[in-house]
């Protein structure tokens, strides 16, 4: 571990996973490094599981708040929630059990605006920070912590928290110093904040390590595990649709010179239709692209390999495992054309609005008039939460949400008469693409919005039923503004839970 902790002083703290776990009491709040699976502590999550499960079987209470940069992987969220150990999780979760816990009310849950977490959790909206878990590449001769895959909010956390725990994780590639940028500035402190001082994609405004009281370290852990590094699926015949569609749209707005020639930066939220909009814009006209986004994902990173994409700055890796090992293989490449920032850096709504990016982000469902709901399954059970889209569909230039027009075979439809559950309102959304079509819904009102989506943008086997709705609330809403039959509005849900399908029987 010489190579990897460089500062000599701080070697007699290594220990084992098994001693450190033992640092974190039942009650604390504990603030880890991790952003979609990537840069999460592994080894010293597996060693608490097996406490908290030990005092479980001894009919002892054993428990804690977790707090982190968004999804972590197997090794933390899962081993926890399958030891029943977290009372309390935030900000966001894509880990099965997890999932199970929350939902079965288990486990107390709220999802944040990525961008905001750093500065509530210095706020003390989740309580005092009793432990920072965060995994490093290496530790400089100076004390410096290198991140390894993700930055998200370890700063933030190493500056709130009593004590510090260190991962060191020498499965995580040593070529990753250098790619990080960690600013200093009052990101998420107490008003007022600094302003950051990006202009654009590319700017570097900090140093190469985060920064803590070598104090307040109370263990090193050598750990040497992978990041989750989940498969993504070949685009299927839907998102290639989607993404052919969208780029006809960027064509057309460049003609229109509402968009330069290389676009503007590029912000893409996760998931196989994502992707493949990515590998359509490595694949079509535009050159010299940029990547302003929250996580480096398989698309962007064949795109930064074969020139398309300039740079791409995020604050985390969201990659499969080919894409993984071919990061490590080439770190020398890649680390000069990506940076990895804090999550309250990534996500700033001041620095997407003045870069002016271009949101494209998944849904669960929207309604006719263009809210959006992306967390709720038939409005109640969590499927993962709003992560960054709210950060960057409010304040970018363009705020564009893609989807498939049905799931679950056609069982669902992704557009219905009023959204179970409303993350992004109408005043946030302008474009919509399915598979069907574009609806571009900029300067239109709520009646003109509803048609254009419907006519563009939902299945064949549920457009009649909406265009039925539609016309008969135009006729007896309440109002005429926003029309909505109340007694029907939800009825296809309703539906759904009773028979498995939101198409009449």
């Amino acid at each position: 571990m010489k190579e990897r902790i460089r500062n000599v002083a701080l070697r007699s703290k290594v220990c084992s996973a098994e001693n450190a776990a033992e640092l974190i009491r039942p009650g604390a709040v504990v603030g880890a490094s991790g952003f979609t699976g990537a840069g999460y502590p592994k080894a010293v999550p597996e060693a608490l599981a097996g406490l908290m499960e030990q005092a479980h079987t001894r009919g002892e209470d054993y428990r804690i708040s977790l707090i982190t940069g968004a999804s972590t992987g197997p090794q933390l969220d899962g081993v926890l929630a399958k030891a029943n150990g977290v009372s309390f999780r935030s900000p966001f979760n894509t880990d099965a059990a997890m999932r199970d816990r929350i939902n079965n009310d288990e486990t107390e849950y709220f999802d944040n605006h990525l961008g905001q977490v750093a500065g509530r959790a210095v706020q003390g909206n989740y309580g005092k920070f009793d432990i920072a878990l965060v995994e490093a590449v290496a530790i400089t001769e100076d004390g410096g912590i290198v991140p390894t895959s993700s930055v998200g909010n370890s700063q933030t956390f190493l500056d709130i928290a009593e004590k510090v725990i260190i991962e060191v994780n020498d499965w995580q590639n040593p070529g990753l110093e250098g790619i990080h940028d960690i600013w200093d500035g009052n990101v998420s402190g107490i008003p007022p904040r600094d302003i950051i001082p990006i202009r654009k994609a590319d700017d570097r405004i900090g140093g190469n390590a985060l920064r803590v009281n070598p104090d307040k370290i109370v263990a090193i852990v050598k750990s040497n595990d992978r990041d989750r590094n989940a498969p993504f699926a070949a685009p299927d015949e839907s998102a290639r649709a989607i993404a052919g569609h969208l780029l006809d749209f960027f064509s057309h707005e460049v003609k229109e010179k509402r968009l330069p020639p290389s676009l503007l930066p590029l912000q893409s939220g996760v998931g196989n239709v994502a992707n493949a909009v990515l590998e359509g814009l490595n694949e079509g006209p535009f050159e010299n692209l940029v990547g302003f986004s929250e996580v480096i994902q398989d698309g962007m990173l064949a795109m930064l390999d074969s020139g398309r994409m300039r740079v791409a700055s995020a604050t985390s890796f969201s990659l499969s495992p080919d894409a993984a090992e071919e990061i490590n293989n080439r770190m020398d490449f890649f680390r000069t054309k990506i940076i990895l920032r804090q999550q309250d850096v990534s996500n700033s709504p001041g620095v997407i609005r003045r870069l002016g990016c271009i949101a494209m982000n998944g849904m669960i469902e929207a309604d006719i008039y263009g809210n959006v709901n992306s967390t709720r399954v038939m409005g109640s059970k969590m499927m993962n939460g709003i992560g960054g889209s709210g950060d960057f569909a409010r304040s970018s230039y363009l705020s564009i949400f893609l989807s498939p027009s049905t799931a679950k075979g056609g069982k669902i439809s992704a557009i219905v008469p009023m959204a179970a559950h409303v993350d992004h309102i109408m005043q946030d959304t302008q474009i919509f693409v399915t598979e069907r079509g574009l609806a571009d819904l900029r300067g239109l009102s709520p009646v003109q919005r509803a048609q254009k989506i419907i006519s563009n943008c939902a299945h064949p086997d549920y457009q009649p039923m909406l265009q039925d709705y539609f016309d008969r609330a135009r006729k007896e809403s309440f109002g005429k503004h926003t029309p909505h039959l109340l007694q029907e509005a939800l009825s296809w849900h309703q539906r759904f839970v009773e028979t498995g399908s939101m198409l009449p029987a």
